[in-house]
C-alpha cells in the first residue's frame, strides 16, 4: 500500500496511491506498507538506486543501517511495538529526500499511526521532510520513556507477589517477559542514539537550527533514559534471584518434612521388623501381652524421636 501526504496551502491531503499514480506534487511524505513487487518496481522510477529489500532493511551492519547515496540519507531503524504484554523490535527503512520522506516498512507500527492521526488533527505543524523524520522520532523516544514507566509498574508488582512468597511460577513468567521487553526497549534507544548522531554528524548542512535543537534534546532524552533501562535490569536480575531462594526454601521445607517424617517413622520401622520374623525361638510370639507392646513400643519410640526433634528445634 502506497501512502502519499501532500502538503500544500498549509493543508494536508492524505492520499492512497498505486502503481497507476504518480507521486503527487508538494509531497511531503510517501509511505509504503508492506510494498509489493510491483510497487517496489514502481518507486524504483522514482530511485537512482536501488530500492532496499526487507532482508536489507533488517541488517545490523551499521554500514546497512546509515548510509548516504544518491536519494539521499538512508536510515533503517529500530521502532517498538506492543503486541500483549510483550514488546518487539519492528525495522523502518527511512529515505530522507530533498523533496520528501519515504518509509518502507513491514509491519503496522503504531508509532506511524500516531503520527498520521497527529497530521489528520494537526496537532503537528510540519512542512519539510527534515522536521517530519524528526517529529517521528520524538514520538518514539517519548513512547520508549512510557514503555519503561510501565514496566516499573509492572515490576513493583513483581516484587510485592515475590516477597508474598505466592505463585512463584507466574512471577517467574513475569520477571522473564519484563526482562526480555526491557532489553529490546533498550536496544531500540541504543539505535535510536546510533541513527540521530548519524544524523548529527553526517547530515548536519541539511538541517536548521530548530532541527538541531530537536535532535539535541531528543539525544538528551535517551541518554537520561539508559540509566533507567539499566536500572530495571538490575531490580528484576535481583528479583529473579530472590524469587528462585524462596523456591530453594521452599523445596527445603518440603525436603525437611520428608527427612523428618522418615527419621520419625525408623525406630517403629525398626522394631515392626524385629518382631515380623516369625523365628520359632521368640517368646513374645506366645505372650499374651507381646502384640500391646509392640504397639507401645512403636509409639513410644516414634514419640520420643518427635519430641527430641522438637526440644532442639529442627521442627
Amino acid at each position: 500500500m502506497i501512502t502519499a501526504y501532500v502538503y500544500k496551502n498549509r493543508e494536508l491531503a492524505i492520499t492512497e496511491l498505486n502503481i497507476q499514480d504518480v507521486v503527487p506534487p508538494d509531497t511531503l511524505w510517501l509511505d509504503l506498507f508492506k510494498p509489493s513487487d510491483q510497487e517496489r518496481e514502481w518507486l524504483s522510477k522514482y530511485s537512482v538506486e536501488e530500492v532496499p529489500e526487507e532482508e536489507d532493511i533488517n541488517e545490523i551492519e551499521a554500514s546497512a543501517r546509515f548510509y548516504q547515496n544518491n536519494d539521499g540519507l538512508h536510515i533503517n531503524s529500530l521502532f517498538p511495538l506492543r503486541v500483549g504484554q510483550d514488546v518487539k523490535g519492528v525495522n523502518v527503512s527511512f529515505n530522507l529526500r530533498k523533496d520528501f520522506l519515504l518509509t518502507i516498512r513491514e509491519d503496522d507500527v503504531g508509532l506511524i499511526r500516531l503520527l498520521r492521526n497527529y497530521l489528520r488533527l494537526g496537532r503537528i505543524k510540519v512542512t519539510t521532510p527534515q522536521g517530519l523524520f524528526l517529529e517521528l522520532f520524538n514520538l518514539k523516544v517519548d513512547y520508549l520513556s512510557d514503555l519503561i514507566e510501565d514496566i516499573y509498574s509492572v515490576v513493583d508488582g513483581v516484587s510485592e507477589q515475590v516477597f508474598e512468597n505466592n505463585e512463584l511460577d507466574e512471577v517467574f513468567k513475569l520477571i522473564t517477559l519484563q526482562e526480555d521487553s526491557n532489553g529490546k526497549i533498550r536496544l531500540s534507544l541504543l539505535d535510536t542514539q546510533r541513527s540521530l548522531r548519524y544524523m548529527q554528524r553526517y547530515y548536519r548542512g541539511e538541517l536548521t537550527d530548530d532541527n538541531l535543537k530537536d535532535l539535541r534534546e531528543m539525544l538528551l532524552d535517551i541518554e537520561s533514559l539508559m540509566p533507567h533501562s539499566q536500572f530495571i535490569f538490575d531490580k528484576l536480575n535481583f528479583l529473579l534471584d530472590a524469587a528462585m531462594g524462596f523456591s530453594g526454601l521452599q523445596q527445603n521445607k518440603i525436603i525437611k518434612i520428608f527427612s523428618v517424617a522418615a527419621v520419625i517413622f525408623l525406630p517403629p520401622t525398626v522394631i515392626a521388623s524385629a518382631y515380623g520374623m516369625n523365628f520359632t525361638n521368640m517368646p513374645e510370639l506366645a505372650w499374651q501381652f507381646g502384640y500391646p507392646m509392640a504397639i507401645l513400643m512403636m509409639l513410644a519410640s516414634a514419640g520420643g524421636t518427635y519430641a527430641f526433634f522438637k526440644r532442639k528445634g529442627w521442627l
